[in-house]
């Protein structure tokens, strides 16, 4: 229902709404490298990517795979 409202609102001012996949793994892909943790709990905010070594911040990180996504 939420996204059927925002694609009602969205095509009134003429914008476009994209969805994700849900299983798309934001949060646990390197933003840099894209090199994928297979196991991360959810308690776990920040992490290092072992491949190219760039500290992340999780929220961060998985707003930037969104935007690219």
């Amino acid at each position: 229902m939420f996204v059927n409202f925002l694609q009602y609102k969205l095509d009134r001012e003429g914008k476009v709404l994209v969805e994700i996949d849900r299983c798309f793994s934001s949060s646990k892909l390197c933003s840099n490298c894209h090199y994928q943790v297979s196991e991360m709990p959810l308690d776990v905010r920040a992490w290092t990517c072992p491949r190219c070594g760039i500290h992340h911040n999780r929220d961060g990180n998985a707003s930037a795979n969104i935007r690219a996504e």
